[in-house]
């Protein structure tokens, strides 16, 4: 028989008896004594205030431990920035008078002061020069495809994707204005600004996204010009902030930043809008934000972002709508690593916006001042915006055979 179920002798049982009922009374005794209750609770509390020190002194010394970890983390952040070479300085150019505005031709892309026929030479020096373009044959005729959106992850960072190709003949990429204007906001002019949800009903269509900046003042003046359908939504030649993309004659994209290469010829634009700053050029991350203009903390801070590129084959466009916040660095790199020749950064933190097929992916939380608006086979773009861009490419056809 196992130890376990033996049984206790009698003798064993009543021994066991009396020590039990001899600790009770010793206890009993103990505790009738006044003094030796106060004793008892004293030492109760001494252990437990012991207790609480050791704890607190040992979260100060963890606390002490880490802030001296983060102080060091931090200064090895700032040693590295400061080895990383500072973007070229500039000059801010000064802003047009009141006269030099009065003489202002609208459209006229020479300023003021230099439209003296001998000084126009000099004068264009101050503009970027495009690439010439072969003859373009393109022709909208054929079966379009619907556009590509996706939801990806590129180093741990997730976002969506729209891809447009250039080459469907279904299509189309142009700006939307708030309650239909026809021309953006200026320091002029100002339609104000709409609800997103409002574009995504007037505007059916496969897909909508934020455009560029625009001022937190009553005019909400957007930034740089803007070119859609072939027209000028918004021009001032006194504008040489940040960069520009820019669909020319047969969907050829192309990007320019004015500071760094000169200004776009705007009149050589199907679509173009100006945003910033610049992510990547020629293959490679760039980025001198302080040299485009940009000094806005929140652009140039961790934050909201979307991005538009394309890449070598300039055959398509990418419109990219991050999910989480990034620096102008991790955003570049991402583009990048995307297959972007060409990229630069479009609005984002409450202006972050994307519909598709109609419905909204994400709603921003501000009304906004331009959309940019993708059409193709599934949502067709409007007659009037196949029309424009059958004229423009006749217009262009009818320069080069000039």
């Amino acid at each position: 028989m196992p130890a376990s179920t033996k049984k206790k002798s009698k003798s064993m049982e009543i021994l066991s008896w009396a020590i039990d009922l001899s600790v009770i009374a010793l206890l009993i005794y103990y505790f009738s004594n006044p003094q030796n209750q106060s004793n008892f609770w004293s030492a109760v509390n001494s252990g437990i205030n012991s207790a609480k020190s050791f704890i607190e002194a040992s979260g100060v010394k963890l606390a002490k431990k880490k802030t001296a970890s983060i102080q060091a983390a931090s200064k090895k952040e700032n040693e590295a920035s400061l080895q990383e070479p500072l973007p070229p300085s500039f000059v801010p150019p000064p802003l047009a008078t009141a006269e030099q505005l009065a003489a202002e031709i609208p459209g006229d892309c020479i300023p003021p002061e230099m439209r003296d026929l001998n000084e126009i030479p000099e004068a264009a020096k101050m503009f970027y020069t495009p690439e010439p373009l072969a003859k373009q044959t393109k022709v909208r005729k054929g079966k379009g495809k619907a556009l590509q959106f996706s939801k990806r992850k590129i180093e741990g960072v997730p976002f969506y994707q729209v891809t447009v190709d250039l080459n469907d003949p279904d299509s189309f990429i142009v700006i939307r204005l708030p309650k239909k204007a026809t021309q953006a906001n200026s320091s002029s002019y100002s339609a104000g600004h709409e609800l997103f949800e409002s574009f995504v009903k007037e505007y059916p269509s496969a897909v909508q996204v934020n455009g560029t900046f625009f001022s937190k003042d009553e005019e909400e003046r957007v930034m740089g010009n803007m070119v859609s359908e072939g027209k000028m939504l918004k021009y001032s030649p006194w504008e040489n902030y940040g960069t520009t993309l820019s669909l020319r004659e047969g969907d050829y994209p192309e990007m320019v930043t004015a500071r760094a290469e000169g200004k776009p010829r705007f009149d050589e634009h199907w679509f173009s809008l100006t945003c910033g700053p610049r992510l990547v050029k020629e293959g490679e991350v760039w980025l001198n934000p302080e040299l485009e203009g940009f000094a806005d903390p929140h652009v140039l801070g961790v934050g909201p972002r979307s991005a538009i590129g394309f890449p070598k084959s300039r055959d398509r466009l990418y419109l990219i709508t991050f999910l989480q916040g990034l620096s102008l660095k991790q955003e570049a790199k991402i583009m990048k690593a995307l297959g972007c020749y060409e990229a630069m950064n479009l609005d984002g933190g409450a202006s972050k916006a994307l519909a598709h097929d109609n419905k909204l992916v994400m709603k921003p939380g501000r009304g906004l001042t331009n959309v940019i608006v993708v059409y193709d086979s599934k949502h067709k773009a409007p007659p009037e915006t196949l029309a424009s861009w059958q004229a423009f490419q006749e217009s262009k056809n009818q320069t080069q055979g000039q």
